[in-house]
């Protein structure tokens, strides 16, 4: 049963899978577990993650497309729950007709930047890619009337999902059951129906065309494939869940802006992700999330700690200061890429396959 759900795609190690379960099992409880505003916002942050680079790295990892536009997807999925929002009114029909909005708008865009420039090669797609990413960024920070310009946009979801609804007088195992409560877990069983559906698709034979057109397009072309047109669905798939990824946010944050999703910090942020995880597997997106949003935001409160205890002494409290954390940050990314070259899920197949041999 759980195989056909993971499409037989298994983590293909023991502590992989261990490390998955407890990740699944610690978002699925962090309202009970990890009681807190702060707690709950970092794991709804890592659930979005998780969608958006998943969906990145089925254009990365598993076709071998380099695109520097999937947080211009990202940002139209929240822009349409948020102006649709602004403009209807709170309610589920908002929302729908903007996340409907919005997949369309992905689809016609991605649909016209593949034809247009996936018969560009390489670095020449990835800065058509980029291209197009910062004018719609300009655009929306323009559009003031409709996009909210640079203030962005508040809005107010379904009184179903409102913090000010309560579904229990008293908390359930320390936990507030209100729409706070209940958007979290929207989000959760969100994001696992769209990672497994992400796992079915690079696992059917239309993946397996994709992994062989990353290895070699010229084979690929050559025994048959239409590789621009296998290139072109990876990308209008890919956009479609970075879009239902912003839809998330949106919904969670009650509120949209140019930096809210598509400044290109996040591209940077997302790549990194891909790096750290691995790339060509959905699990990396996932270990990745996770290791990269709880460093983004406990390293400070780490290095406060740090700082306490050296208190007094010259550099070393200046070299932990919290103002570093940054400059910590990128050592502990240069670090994991020295040791996991092909990502942690990589290594962790690999030790496997070291132990079985």
């Amino acid at each position: 049963m759980i195989g056909r759900l993971i499409s037989n795609d298994g983590p293909r190690s023991r502590w992989l899978a261990l490390i998955l379960i407890a990740i699944v099992l610690a978002l699925a409880f962090t309202p009970f577990l990890f009681p807190g505003t702060k707690a709950l916002n970092v794991a709804a942050k890592i659930i979005v993650f998780v969608v958006l680079v998943a969906s990145f790295d089925l254009l990365l990892g598993y076709t071998g497309i380099v695109s520097f536009a999937h947080t211009m997807f990202f940002g139209i999925g929240a822009y349409g729950v948020a102006i649709a929002s602004t403009r209807m009114g709170p309610g589920w029909s908002a929302v729908a007709l903007g996340v409907a909005a919005a997949l369309l708008v992905s689809l016609g865009l991605s649909l016209l930047i593949g034809l247009a420039s996936l018969r560009v090669k390489a670095i020449f797609f990835a800065m058509i890619t980029l291209a197009v990413a910062s004018a719609f960024l300009t655009l929306a920070s323009q559009l003031s009337d409709f996009t909210g310009g640079e203030d962005g946009l508040n809005f107010k979801v379904p009184e179903a999902l409102q913090p000010g609804t309560q579904y229990l007088e008293e908390p359930l195992l320390g936990a507030s059951v209100d729409g706070r409560f209940l958007t979290y877990y929207l989000l959760f069983v969100s994001a696992l129906v769209l990672v497994l559906a992400m796992l079915r698709i690079v696992n059917s034979p239309f993946g397996r065309v994709l992994q062989a057109i990353r290895e070699n397009d010229f084979r690929a072309e050559a025994i048959g494939y239409r590789t621009v047109v296998y290139r072109t669905i990876a990308s209008v798939l890919s956009a479609l869940f970075a879009t239902l990824a912003g839809c998330l946010l949106a919904l969670w944050l009650r509120y949209q802006g140019p930096d809210t999703s598509l400044s290109f910090e996040i591209m940077l942020d997302i790549l990194l992700i891909v790096v750290i995880g691995g790339m060509g597997t959905i699990y990396g997106a996932v270990i990745g999330s996770v290791l990269f949003v709880i460093a983004q935001n406990y390293l400070q409160d780490l290095l406060r700690l740090g700082a306490g205890a050296l208190e007094g002494v010259p550099l070393l409290s200046a070299l932990v200061s919290p103002d570093r954390w940054l400059l910590w940050l990128g050592l502990l990314f240069v670090l994991s890429v020295y040791h996991f070259p092909t990502g942690v899920v990589g290594r962790l197949r690999a030790l496997r396959a070291k132990g079985r041999s």
